[in-house]
């Protein structure tokens, strides 16, 4: 039977509750059927204790849906930073913490036998070296400690604090934590600092914020490491069609991440090693990245994905080898439209514009994805004469849907 705690083991379970139910906003209860409504109802009250006040409801045709409300333009942090800092702990880590600190205040070094020694001696609590040892190495991990080696002996002493290693930057770092820990990845780092210095950010607002992407920065910083270190990983896919969940897994050399300026959505560009060919995968469903081995082809791919990307309209390579033609003739009126000029240019990503006849305009473009220039497209409907592409399935698509409103609308053809 699954119990509600407010605290949390795995930040990956909470980060798709948080995802699935409440920014995207469309699942109710009766959706969810990964496992029982009892775990739904205690996920559900522990996001509810992180995010009360921003949490809205609202009841539909599917019956009661959670959503976020969020307004960038008034927030001084992110409030999905909540939910990093959740982790649940066990009394032996809450004691181990504050032996660490009090036991190595004086700047002094001991190994793990001798912290365990030291913690008998001074509190009375006896814990096995091989505990102390795994914990010792959590906190060296996490910076708060730090090792060295003397001869066959590991030692640990206390890292230095923020505030005393940098005592003449810490204002202009702080000022940097504000501006960083809201526009800009990773900006959990920038809010833990200025947690533990005790300050808050009185002096930045960002006017297009995207909160909700901060819950797969542990993802993003996973494929950074992999890039600079010209690796493979295998991630763990997971999309949702139709509201069913369906997982794959994928080798792929990690590339490039695309960052779109629209929505803030990100992507990974790597190429697939099933496929042999280039691909994005979009990183809010990726579930998981394990670092494979050294890719020695690493940089011959990076070339050839330089080559490629001035044919991608956005992040797609397309489903097959073959490239879109695509060939949309315009009405412009000269002199009074000539924004619509600007504006077919300006977002037209490459292709020509040519001037055929008067207030006659012909753009023309070769994409590897033929569909991603649709939804662009079609806000010229009004202006377009005619559409064609080398991809008769675009082709048609483009009628039909036009075709599809003008019925909704009842226009005759």
């Amino acid at each position: 039977m699954s119990e509600y705690q407010e605290l949390i083991k795995t930040f990956q379970k909470s980060r798709n509750y948080v995802r699935d139910f409440l920014i995207y906003g469309f699942k109710s209860r009766e959706d969810f059927s990964a496992k029982s409504g009892r775990t739904y109802d205690n996920e559900r009250r522990r996001i509810e204790s992180w995010l009360s006040e921003y949490i809205r409801t609202n009841y539909g045709p599917q019956g009661k849906t959670l959503s976020l409300a969020l307004d960038s333009n008034l927030l001084s942090t992110n409030p999905l930073y909540r939910v990093w800092k959740s982790k649940s702990f066990t009394s032996n880590d809450l004691m181990l913490h504050f032996f660490f600190l009090d036991l190595m205040k004086a700047n002094v070094s001991y190994t793990a036998e001798e912290l365990t020694d030291q913690i008998l001696a001074r509190y009375d609590v006896l814990f096995e070296s091989q505990l102390i040892r795994k914990k010792a190495n959590e906190y060296v991990k996490e910076g708060i400690l730090r090792s060295r080696k003397e001869g066959r002996r590991l030692l640990y002493s206390m890292g230095p604090a923020p505030a005393k290693s940098i005592p003449d930057l810490l204002p202009a770092v702080l000022d940097a934590a504000r501006f960083c820990q809201l526009a800009m990845p990773f900006g959990f780092i920038g809010s833990t600092i200025l947690d533990q210095q005790k300050a808050c950010n009185e002096t930045f607002l960002v006017k297009h914020g995207y909160c909700g992407f901060t819950l797969e920065d542990e993802v993003l910083f996973l494929l950074l490491g992999a890039i600079r270190q010209k690796r493979t990983v295998v991630l763990l896919n997971r999309s949702n069609k139709k509201f069913r969940s369906q997982e794959e897994h994928f080798s792929v050399v990690p590339m490039q991440i695309f960052v779109s300026a629209r929505t803030g959505r990100r992507f990974l560009c790597g190429y697939q090693l099933q496929s042999r060919r280039f691909s994005s995968f979009r990183l809010d469903q990726i579930q998981q990245v394990t670092p494979g081995e050294s890719f020695p082809d690493y940089d011959h791919y990076q070339e050839k994905l330089s080559h490629n990307l001035p044919a991608c309209f956005g992040v797609s390579f397309g489903v097959s080898h073959q490239m879109d033609t695509i060939r949309l003739e315009l009405y412009i009126r000269k002199g009074t439209e000539d924004y619509i000029l600007k504006r077919l240019i300006r977002e037209g990503r490459g292709g020509t514009v040519t001037r055929t006849e008067p207030n006659t305009y012909v753009y023309e473009i070769t994409v590897f994805d033929g569909n991603e220039l649709m939804p662009w497209i079609k806000t010229f409907l009004g202006r377009i004469l005619s559409f064609s592409s080398s991809n008769q399935y675009l082709e048609q698509k483009f009628y039909e849907d036009l075709r599809m409103m003008m019925e909704m609308y009842g226009i005759e053809e």
